[in-house]
């Protein structure tokens, strides 16, 4: 009896040739402007050309199958990037709000923010009311005068003190983080919730325990 011989794996070089012509679309090569996400969206059509050429030319699918397990972990890496997750782990000790050991006093911050604003530059005005918000909180002795605090720690400080600013400065504080470190865009929009924390800055009162 002549046995017929086992058919090639087809699901499995269908499987790389879709994952390949997926990658091929724009989404995944407009990921953003950020030298990091260029490399990898370099990376990914490197390997969707690899698995083209694999399903045409591996007889028996194994390098295929290796490659896309490799692209499946990458498009994982990609993913956390773009949600703010690796970025945030790898950076984290240096998000500090302010870039001097000698910031300026809160108005100053303000009118500058204000200037950038006016001229629709968000990305800076975020950036300069955050730190304006900040450094009022220092003045009115709600935060002490401490360097290195990021935004976050910002928040975390300020809310035990005054529990009534933690509303308005988590928004604010995400704002200035996706903004000043993590590439996102500055709009009208972020600098508000910026804005609205500025404000409550500017009202805080500590509450005294007698």
């Amino acid at each position: 009896m002549i046995f017929a011989e086992p058919p090639v794996d087809v699901l499995r070089d269908q499987a790389a040739r879709e994952a390949a012509e997926e990658l091929s679309k724009s989404a995944y090569r407009q990921s953003g402007g950020s030298l990091i996400e260029r490399a990898l969206n370099k990376l990914i059509e490197w390997i969707a050309d690899l698995l083209n050429n694999v399903t045409g030319t591996s007889p028996n699918g194994h390098l295929g199958l290796i490659l896309l397990v490799a692209l499946i972990a990458l498009i994982i890496v990609v993913v956390l990037w773009r949600a703010g997750v690796l970025r945030t782990s790898k950076s984290s000790k240096k998000q500090a709000v302010f870039d001097t050991a000698k910031p300026r006093n809160a108005a100053e911050y303000r009118a500058q923010a204000e200037r950038e604003a006016s001229s629709g530059d968000y990305t800076h005005a975020i950036r300069s009311r955050f730190r304006a918000c900040v450094a009022e909180l220092v003045e009115r002795t709600v935060l002490d005068d401490r360097a290195g605090r990021t935004a976050y720690e910002v928040v975390a400080d300020a809310g035990r003190a005054v529990p009534t600013l933690r509303d308005s400065l988590q928004p604010a504080a995400l704002a200035f983080t996706e903004v000043v470190y993590g590439n996102r865009p500055g709009t009208a929009e972020r600098y508000a919730v910026v804005v609205t924390a500025d404000n409550a800055a500017r009202s805080a009162r500590l509450t005294v325990s007698r």
